[in-house]
């Protein structure tokens, strides 16, 4: 039996890592044509030396030149740029996990489909930003596409082979973050990265902590699943246990529950129904079952959800702008350079700008696009932050 060919871009992230775990159970089951990261070398090398992997690829060029010197008796192969996966990549592998964070991942996402049969995508940006490009892509090559967000790997799972007519309803869970149900006023940054029930990178964390996360994961899915806004609703589940629930047309309602590890959509996503390799998993946690405490989610504390009255049913830039502004504020915020309350007002203030509403109407053509406005939103956060200077 031939091994699976597999490619783990951002193998060094937080997904990345897990998607590297789970190969590592069952290596000799793998080859693993390549790895990436952006600066960190170091673990790169480790993993490739664990994995025997014998490409990797730093895109960031200060660490590149570091290890190329450093290693450059080693037999790994290390590039700098993914315009060069196509000296890696002679026919189509099996599965490609598109892991780099930010819009950073949309570039290697887009480059990654004509080389896989199947794209595994855990980076949100790359979705909401250029759905369509990714799209056209996979259609052009065959690629199959699944999600990892555990959300929308529920979703996926759901809905397999019912048509989107006899969905009546999509229901995306929330955990509610660390601060549902608190009275907060003075909010630290240590107090906004304690997240309830997941572990996950900083960025993330404090999406979950305002809810944005969710208002993106919303966007996805009417992307992903070609669904009306109308018909997607959020619901509080502070346990996180339950993950989607699908009302149909029919009168039945399906719901999907999991613990709380992004180990089991990955590792489905790898495996699929493959029965050799079953998921050492808990038994039904009746608990968690019986104290689901769902709940509509408090509009009033959760200010970030208004802005999907913002967004329509037809992709555009100004979902590119949404995402660019909540991650300038974001990092000025994890860089203590704004306070959570003035992360909040400037997140709401800024996007509904009429210099950004204009782009509700402009659907992205190219990569290009996407970038561009990335740039001069960011520049514009800059601006207000810096110079206090408004639009």
């Amino acid at each position: 039996m031939s091994k699976k060919q597999i490619a783990i871009l951002g193998s060094t992230g937080s997904i990345g890592k897990t998607t590297y775990k789970i190969i590592l159970k069952n290596k000799k089951t793998f080859e693993i044509k390549l790895l990436t990261t952006n600066t960190n070398y170091k673990l790169i090398i480790n993993q490739a030396k664990k994995l025997n992997v014998k490409n990797i690829l730093i895109s960031d060029n200060k660490n590149y030149l570091i290890a190329k010197k450093k290693y450059k008796k080693s037999k790994i192969k290390i590039y700098n740029s993914f315009k060069e996966i196509k000296k890696i990549f002679k026919k189509k592998i099996d599965y490609t996990m598109c892991a780099i964070s930010g819009l950073e991942g949309l570039e290697p996402t887009l480059d990654s489909i004509k080389y896989s049969k199947r794209v595994a995508i855990a980076n949100k940006e790359s979705i909401i930003c250029g759905w369509n490009l990714i799209k056209n892509k996979l259609n052009k090559y065959k690629t199959q596409f699944i999600p990892i967000d555990s959300e929308h790997f529920s979703i996926y799972q759901l809905i397999k082979g019912q048509e989107n007519k006899n969905i009546k309803k999509i229901i995306i869970t929330a955990s509610g973050g660390p601060f549902l149900n608190k009275k907060i006023k003075n909010v630290s940054l240590s107090d906004a990265l304690k997240h309830p029930n997941w572990k996950m990178g900083e960025k993330i964390t404090i999406d979950s902590a305002t809810l944005m996360n969710k208002v993106f994961e919303v966007i996805e899915a009417k992307k992903i699943f070609n669904i009306n806004l109308k018909k997607i609703k959020i619901l509080i589940n502070p346990n996180s246990y339950f993950h989607s629930i699908i009302i149909f047309k029919n009168g039945t309602i399906k719901i999907l529950a999991h613990e709380n590890k992004m180990e089991i959509p990955i590792h489905n996503s790898i495996y699929g129904d493959n029965t050799k390799y079953y998921y050492s998993t808990q038994d039904l946690n009746l608990t968690k079952i019986n104290n689901l405490n769902l709940s509509n989610p408090n509009m009033k504390f959760f200010t970030t959800l208004k802005l999907l009255k913002l967004i329509s049913d037809k992709d555009s830039l100004f979902e590119t702008i949404l995402v660019s502004v909540n991650d300038e504020l974001v990092k000025l915020f994890l860089n203590k350079q704004i306070d959570y309350k003035n992360l909040l007002y400037y997140l709401n203030k800024i996007i509904n700008f009429k210099k950004f509403k204009k782009y509700c109407n402009v659907r992205p053509k190219s990569i290009k696009d996407i970038i561009n406005i990335n740039h001069q939103t960011k520049k514009i956060v800059h601006e207000i932050i810096y110079k206090k200077k408004f639009f």
